[in-house]
């Protein structure tokens, strides 16, 4: 794959309704998608996941597109790639900045799927047809609310319902939900809003039966973590905390986390997401794949991971219509009672829809390999 164009698309799409969580809330997602081709003509998608502000990474997307455009881009017009395996590799000077590395990446693994008339899913070495899914829901303005949104996505069939907590939107709540719906599998996400001082409060929830809580403490903790899973029956599952394959073997060690939730642009692309679910594989860590709120293209670059055989809990990978009024790509992601179907054109399977794409693009930047 000699890349000969980049064009970074930046979009601004707004969510059909607004998404809440510890760390406030939001109704506009702003990213880009990454538009690259080789000497041949072949074209593949990657999509970036940073928000517009850095509350859930240092990451914006800002700084995604000044990495992208001034040192990765470059550094990808260098020399041909045999294996998308080798971006990682080509990246490896540059510290962090995983969303950016990410949306690129995904680009590259998408390009070289088509190339090989693969989909995406058997490039990663995935095995399943379907995946199953759960919903992700923002903190509501009410309990009544809270178990509205709860009943019509269990109606829908969703496999887990994920529900973000902060402190004083917690227990009670929880509870409620459990009381009103006492057989589905249910989580809670805090987004580090809590500290070990908050020890006795999160040992109540262990009396709602969750599959798992969320990232409790801080975003770049594994030590108090590990006190924390010591305390409580509910198992620990770590989102923030986990960047690469490093970090991961390091929480299971040090008997951080249960679980390990792996979203692809946090730990840097589906190179590492791959490495790090064999890890698990391995040590028989439960994983899923977690959400960022993605339009279609990350969305498919998801589905395609969850299709790896050791993703055995239900991902974040909702239908499109449950976030947007119009995805960009066709056909939008469906989801049939809890499960999607994993696609079987080559690449991730969709279309980009270049109408909708130019409907919420606010700006395009072509970048030209000139060697």
């Amino acid at each position: 794959m000699d890349i000969r164009e980049v064009i970074l698309h930046r979009l601004v799409m707004k969510l059909n309704d607004p998404f809440t969580t510890s760390f406030g809330s939001f109704q506009e997602k702003e990213f880009f998608v990454i538009e690259m081709t080789d000497q041949d003509g072949c074209s593949g998608f990657g999509e970036s996941v940073a928000f517009s502000s850095p509350w859930y990474s240092e990451e914006t997307v800002e700084t995604n597109e000044h990495m992208m455009k001034d040192l990765m881009i470059p550094l990808l017009f260098k020399a041909p790639l045999s294996h998308p395996n080798e971006v990682s590799e080509r990246f490896a000077p540059i510290r962090r900045n995983n969303m950016a590395k990410s949306a690129l990446e995904g680009a590259v693994w998408d390009l070289f799927a088509k190339k090989k008339n693969q989909t995406l899913a058997q490039a990663l070495g995935g095995e399943k047809k379907q995946i199953d899914v759960g919903i992700s829901i923002g903190i509501q303005p009410s309990v009544q609310d809270l178990l509205r949104v709860v009943g019509t996505h269990v109606e829908s069939g969703y496999k887990r319902i994920k529900i973000k907590i902060k402190p004083g939107w917690d227990y009670e709540v929880l509870k409620e939900v459990r009381k009103q719906f006492p057989s589905i599998l249910m989580m809670a996400d805090a987004n580090s809003a809590y500290s070990l001082g908050d020890i006795e409060q999160l040992r109540k929830l262990d009396e709602v039966g969750l599959m798992m809580i969320e990232q409790p403490l801080a975003h770049d903790d594994i030590i108090d973590h590990a006190k924390l899973q010591t305390a409580i029956q509910t198992p620990i599952c770590l989102d923030e905390s986990i960047h690469s394959l490093e970090d991961a073997r390091k929480a299971i060690e040090l008997g951080s986390c249960q679980i390990i939730n792996i979203k692809i642009g946090r730990v840097g692309g589906l190179t590492e997401s791959i490495k790090i679910h064999d890890f698990c594989q391995q040590k028989g860590v439960p994983i899923w794949c977690g959400g960022m709120l993605e339009a279609g293209i990350g969305r498919a670059h998801n589905i395609a991971l969850t299709s790896l055989p050791h993703f055995t809990l239900p991902g974040d990978t909702a239908a499109s219509a449950m976030y947007w009024e119009k995805d960009i790509i066709e056909p939008e992601v469906i989801v049939n009672n809890g499960t999607i179907t994993i696609p079987s054109n080559p690449g991730i399977g969709y279309a980009l829809n270049r109408l909708i794409l130019e409907k919420y693009r606010v700006e395009k930047k072509v970048l030209v390999n000139s060697k």
